[in-house]
């Protein structure tokens, strides 16, 4: 379940009970999530330069209350009066989302766009719903558009940097986590992502200084934790296989087998709960 409710726009929120979302990466050494939005609801957008939407009061109202069935009824009465409403079409793609309707939150949002609506978390929240739905390079130009548009908020380079790192592109995601963590530097997950970054990158003195910091600022701060743990573990493999080569070619097999690499760890990747203008 996504967090948040119209009254509180804070942005931010990691939602413990995420989970229920299905969102994993094989993201070496993860604990940390994808960051998620708190959904803001307003009745009032731009869509194509001045011309201003409003969307239903009763539709957003079920919409801010989480009734997303109740939601889903009203939108979709809204955009078939009004189908050129991209507010409309925005919060609908939303409620669809909520109820794992993922193909037509897609669409909805697409919709949306192509309707004019250019808000930076549009493509935040399209790109979230593409990851959802496994489309990792639509994901990126999604997320990539969120970050051209909204550069000065960190969730959205953080989000971007999760997906590339999924995909083996270090650098990249290694820029994007740095701008994210400059952004808000009190905000753990974007280290705690920057660390398990440097570890894919096999930078593993800077992943390890990384995690170190976050649990002496935050010592309940469990993924920084699990991942030095798991960083140390990996590295006694390393120090086992390397003196095993030194063993004769029987007892070297031996010892390598027994030196088992610790399972590393999937992450439950949290998303944005989607921001809804």
């Amino acid at each position: 379940m996504r967090a948040g409710t119209p009254s509180n726009p804070a942005l931010g929120i990691i939602d413990p009970m995420f989970s229920n979302q299905n969102i994993r990466f094989q993201l070496i050494l993860v604990a940390g999530a994808i960051v998620l939005l708190d959904p803001w609801i307003g009745c009032n957008a731009f869509a194509r330069g001045t011309e201003e939407q409003i969307c239903d009061v009763s539709a957003d109202y079920a919409l801010g209350i989480e009734d997303y069935p109740e939601a889903i009824r009203l939108h979709a009465e809204v955009v078939r009066k009004a189908p050129e409403n991209a507010l409309a079409h925005y919060h609908l793609s939303f409620a669809q989302g909520e109820v794992g309707n993922r193909t037509v939150e897609v669409t909805e949002y697409k919709r949306a766009e192509t309707l004019g609506l250019r808000n930076w978390d549009l493509f935040l929240n399209l790109g979230l719903a593409q990851i959802e739905n496994g489309d990792l390079d639509a994901a990126t130009d999604s997320l990539q558009r969120a970050v051209l548009l909204g550069g000065e908020h960190w969730e959205s380079h953080f989000d971007l940097a999760a997906v590339e790192a999924r995909r083996g592109m270090l650098a990249d995601a290694e820029h994007e986590a740095l701008v994210s963590s400059g952004l808000n530097p009190g905000q753990p997950d974007a280290r705690n992502l920057l660390g398990v970054i440097y570890a894919q990158e096999g930078k593993t003195d800077r992943a390890s200084l990384i995690w170190r910091e976050l649990i002496h600022d935050l010592p309940d701060y469990e993924p920084a934790r699990k991942n030095l743990a798991l960083l140390g573990s990996q590295n006694e493999v390393a120090l086992g296989k390397t003196a095993a080569a030194a063993l004769p070619p029987a007892a070297a097999v031996k010892a390598i087998n027994n030196a088992s690499r610790p399972r590393l760890q999937t992450s439950e990747i949290q998303l944005s709960p989607r921001p809804v203008r």
